[in-house]
């Protein structure tokens, strides 16, 4: 239940104080602010309190909802965004003026890059002040900064509109292409007095915020003639399949159709990644060689080399049907021949009852050419995986975890880095849906710990956090956020000292030592302990498995330290191409 609202006592004007005294119920913009969100069904804050907001994460508490406080804002935004993403609820993230507005929106940013729902709501300075640049306490137009990187921003000036701008925030981040959002909702805001029963009548019960859009029957067909001329056709899934929830309908899709599919790592147990239409272990063939590719919640960006070059064979040697709520996101890169707009629920559902009955299943010749190439990749990968060397490498460090999770398969995935994050994608199976969550979209790092919280507070699961060294540096302050809640958390570093390497030298020869290069052999664990929590360090495959193991099953925050070879790993990874090299000076 909300705190009650403040009991005040007035005169009604122009009669005697004695006669006339009466009792009026009132309440202000904090309770306001609280009874909106709780009203649509919002219980969770994630943030960092201070001037202005610190009696709203007070009050919020008081009210029965869990506010959970981190060290930085950006993390704090991160917890949102994911939290929007497993739950199709916007996380909110919940921000001081300025600086820490500013902190939270880079985790905005992300989250519409990456469709995930979330509202970042941060306390500013008074307008009258700010649009006179009178130099207020942390002045800034946070309201013009925050336009051109979220879906939609809104500044609430007055405590009777409390209610219509929770709304129009929550309706805009779920509703069609999801969303990051911006709320203002300036100091004086906050200590508006207004009638109790006038505030509770301006709220707002957001109705039905994110509909159903139905695929035209004539843009199903189009789709389904042309999947059936198809010989060599693949089905990629993407993160926005994930977020659907729709995992029934992409099952049966999938499986009654016979197709081959090759999850994004965000969809990666959407089907099993051991399910024997799975093709993840032979992307390299199914994207260059496959003649009709139907794209469910995944775009044609750079993760997918944007449809054409090398990748995906001779130019115009294949056709795309893409299923996408967004109808601007057809053509991006490539021709669509069959675009498919609606909410992949609904698009799914419509293709599944055009397949019901005879389909034409895909050439055999395709199949066992799949079949061939993930068999041949996956018994050469499977020495590199099994190998039980100190120090590891990347490729035997994941696949002890690989094991760990094939035990335990509802554990939540986080994972980020360069290598640790590449080679995860394809050594790690994954078994259920939304279980793997990782830097998506835009590729940033620094999600890890945020990612991690919030994954642990929405679904009550335990988490893995399997992170590179320097992936771990942007957030690794949480630790001590995981340990305060008390959260089944498991941070596991890879620690080869080092961004990609801890061998770089300092081409100068000078004191300072390489860009790249962090302090030798550092104690991470020691980082979780300090805390409170668990902190391990292991040099082999053997005890980093024992020692995630009995981290998972406990459940209590713990930091495996794993030592990797300084000298393993490349230059950005597997997108070292992205990374520009000067040719000035050389032969």
């Amino acid at each position: 239940m909300a705190e009650a609202p403040v009991k005040e006592k007035r005169e009604p004007a122009g009669m005697d104080a004695d006669a006339a005294q009466t009792e009026r119920e009132l309440t202000d913009g904090f309770h306001l602010v609280i009874d909106a969100l709780k009203l649509n069904g919002i219980n969770t804050i994630y943030g960092v309190p201070g001037i202005p907001i610190t009696d709203l994460g007070r009050m919020a508490q008081a009210a029965g909802m869990r506010v959970i406080s981190f060290r930085h804002e950006q993390n704090a935004g991160n917890a949102a965004a994911i939290a929007g993403f497993l739950t199709k609820s916007p996380g909110i993230c919940l921000t001081v003026s300025a600086p820490g507005f500013l902190n939270g929106l880079t985790a905005l940013a992300n989250a519409t890059s990456n469709c995930f729902p979330m509202i970042l709501i941060s306390g500013s300075s008074e307008r009258e002040i700010v649009d006179l640049q009178q130099g207020d306490y942390e002045e800034m137009d946070q309201l013009a900064m925050a336009k051109p990187l979220c879906k939609a921003a809104f500044r609430v000036l007055h405590a009777t509109d409390i209610g219509i701008g929770v709304a129009r925030a929550i309706r805009a981040a779920v509703s069609g292409r999801p969303g990051g959002v911006y709320l203002d909702l300036p100091a004086k805001l906050f200590a508006q007095v207004i009638d109790a029963e006038a505030g509770t009548r301006s709220l707002v019960k957001v109705i039905d915020p994110a509909p159903a859009q139905l695929p035209a029957p004539a843009a199903v067909k189009r789709a389904l003639d042309v999947l059936k001329t198809a010989k060599r056709p693949l089905i990629i899934l993407g993160k926005g399949a994930a977020y659907a929830q729709a995992d029934e309908a992409i099952r049966a899709l999938v499986e009654k159709s016979g197709i081959p599919f090759l999850p994004m790592s965000m969809a990666k147990g959407l089907l099993p990644d051991t399910h024997p239409q799975c093709a993840g272990a032979a992307r390299s063939t199914v994207l260059k060689d496959s003649d009709v590719v139907m794209l469910i919640g995944a775009r044609l960006n750079w993760l997918l080399s944007h449809g054409k070059g090398k990748t995906w064979g001779e130019p115009g040697s294949k056709k795309f049907i893409q299923i996408d709520i967004e109808p601007r996101e057809m053509d991006s890169n490539v021709e669509i021949a069959a675009p498919l707009v609606g909410d992949i629920g609904s698009c799914v559902s419509a293709l599944l009852a055009g397949i019901e009955g005879k389909w034409p299943a895909p050439s055999a010749d395709w199949i066992d050419v799949v079949k061939m190439r993930k068999e041949a990749n996956i018994a050469k990968m499977a020495p590199r995986l099994m190998k039980n060397s100190a120090p590891m490498d990347f490729h035997n460090a994941l696949g002890a975890l690989r094991t760990v999770i094939k035990e335990r398969p509802d554990t939540i995935l986080v994972n980020e880095g360069a290598n640790t994050l590449d080679l995860a994608r394809g050594i790690i199976d994954m078994y259920q849906p939304r279980k793997r969550l990782d830097v998506g979209t835009w590729g940033i790092m620094g999600i890890g710990m945020g990612f991690a919280v919030g994954a642990a507070v929405e679904t009550g699961k335990r988490v893995l956090a399997v992170e590179g060294d320097s992936a771990f540096g942007f957030s690794g302050m949480e630790v001590e956020t995981i340990c305060r809640y008390g959260l089944p958390v498991c941070v596991v570093v890879f620690n080869n000292n080092g961004i990609y390497r801890g061998t770089d030298v300092n081409p100068a020869g000078a004191a300072d030592v390489a860009t790249t290069v962090f302090v030798k052999d550092a104690r991470y664990e020691k980082l979780m302990e300090a805390f409170g929590g668990v902190g391990v360090r292991v040099t082999t495959p053997d005890e980093l498995g024992r020692a995630v193991a009995e981290a998972l099953n406990s459940g209590k925050p713990t930091l495996v330290n794993a030592v990797i070879d300084p000298a393993a790993g490349s230059e950005s990874g597997n997108i070292g191409k992205l990374n520009p090299q000067s040719v000035v000076g050389k032969k």
